[in-house]
């Protein structure tokens, strides 16, 4: 490998790295900001949630309308991701 094709090469990786690391960045950075939305739905999750669950199996609600909130499992399991990935990130600091 000549002089060129190294620094070619460590050109290249120093480019990836550099846009690997700000979209991580941004991600993390976004991940934080939801924290008061994560709060909001499980606010939710522990008030409210069962009398629309209960609602929904009724057919009290609109056909039409949005309700993947209300799956069995969908918001449980999004409040518990969202605890995994911030414990893996305060282990990582």
């Amino acid at each position: 490998m000549t002089q060129e094709e190294r620094i070619e090469q460590m050109e290249a990786l120093f480019d990836k790295s550099n846009e690997v690391l700000e979209q991580l960045k941004q991600s993390v950075g976004a991940f934080l900001s939801i924290q008061p939305t994560i709060e909001e739905l499980a606010n939710y999750y522990r008030s409210d949630w069962r009398t629309d669950f209960e609602a929904d199996e009724k057919g009290k609600l609109p056909a039409g309308l949005k309700r993947g909130v209300l799956s069995e499992d969908g918001l449980w399991e999004l409040l518990e991701e969202y605890q995994r990935l911030k414990d893996c990130l305060e282990d990582q600091v």
